[in-house]
């Protein structure tokens, strides 16, 4: 067996993600035991504390997504009761599980992101929509995407091509976030890059294209098999494909995340990628991209999996 001792994926949570996570842990859990490693699988509930008090585990892998499990809530509690994990600390968690938060750190080290702009619910409805939404749209043009500036698998998102369109797209929006993030649209290919650190600082994976049957990548699409294209590698020109990478790493960094991160991208009809969000706990499942990317670079998913727990365990 391991001499990583006793591992423990954390999965599943009460976010609107909590079945993606469920998928993802079962994948993580599964690769694991694959590579030798004594591994248990927990929900996060009120058992959660009391049990690693009385068993802690030697390290944890976070497969959470949304809410406490990437707003790094969970994170802060696995660093009171003193046990490593995998993944960013709480303070860059919060960063950049904020998008509008994210974009401005991003930006502020020379990374294009779209133009937007952050509405909460509630200068939405007193100020009245309409007035709100028409300025919205002089200011940034159409089309836009509207999504929750929190939160991910494209839950509350949507794109909007028509000024009629917007209002629909605020209330979907608003059903899974008090703010909403109301974006430039940026036409193009849609890219996912992964970064991994074992410890030699942080790399890219080969990018991955996106290529959503019904042309938007929404939940249904990220989720079921089928609904959706990949592209591993995208297939981008060298140049256009390295450019994606350091931008992945470079937002990767600015944030201050470690281990692992999943940067998503669009690169426009002049191969010039502009950053759109990242994500903090990649997901794991059959149909996620960083899987995919792993698979690209002829790496084994187990073995990154095992290296990433090796690195939490030994830091500081």
């Amino acid at each position: 067996m391991s001499d990583l001792g006793h591992v423990l994926v954390l999965a599943g949570g009460l976010s609107y993600e909590r079945e993606v996570s469920l998928r993802s842990g079962r994948r993580v859990t599964e690769v694991l035991r694959s590579a030798g490693i004594d591994v248990e699988t927990r929900d996060t509930d009120s058992t959660l504390v009391p049990t690693v008090l009385a068993d802690p585990p030697d390290v944890v892998f976070v497969t959470l997504h949304g809410g406490s499990g990437e707003d790094g809530a969970i994170r802060s509690v696995l660093e009171l009761l003193s046990v490593p994990y995998v993944g960013a600390g709480p303070d860059a968690c919060r960063v950049a599980y904020d998008k509008p938060t994210a974009k401005t750190v991003v930006r502020s080290v020379g990374v294009r992101t779209p133009d937007a702009v952050v509405l909460p619910k509630e200068t939405f409805h007193d100020l009245g929509a309409s007035a709100v939404l028409g300025r919205i749209i002089d200011r940034l043009g159409l089309p836009l995407f509207v999504k929750p500036s929190r939160g991910g698998s494209a839950l509350g998102g949507s794109i909007v091509r028509k000024a009629a369109e917007l209002p629909a797209a605020m209330v979907g929006c608003f059903a899974y976030g008090d703010t909403a993030l109301i974006e430039r649209y940026v036409e193009g290919v849609e890219v996912a890059v992964s970064v991994i650190d074992l410890g030699d600082g942080p790399v890219a994976l080969p990018p991955v294209e996106i290529v959503a049957a019904e042309g938007v990548y929404d939940y249904s699409a990220r989720y079921t098999a089928g609904h959706t294209e990949f592209f591993a590698p995208a297939r981008l020109r060298p140049e256009v494909a390295e450019a994606c990478a350091a931008m992945a790493v470079t937002a990767h960094t600015a944030l201050g995340l470690r281990d692992l991160s999943r940067t998503d991208l669009i690169v426009d009809a002049d191969g010039v990628p502009h950053f759109l969000e990242v994500n903090v706990a990649p997901g794991m499942t059959e149909t996620s991209l960083l899987p995919m990317a792993v698979a690209a670079a002829g790496q084994d998913l187990g073995a990154i999996c095992r290296g990433l727990l090796e690195v939490a365990v030994k830091r500081p």
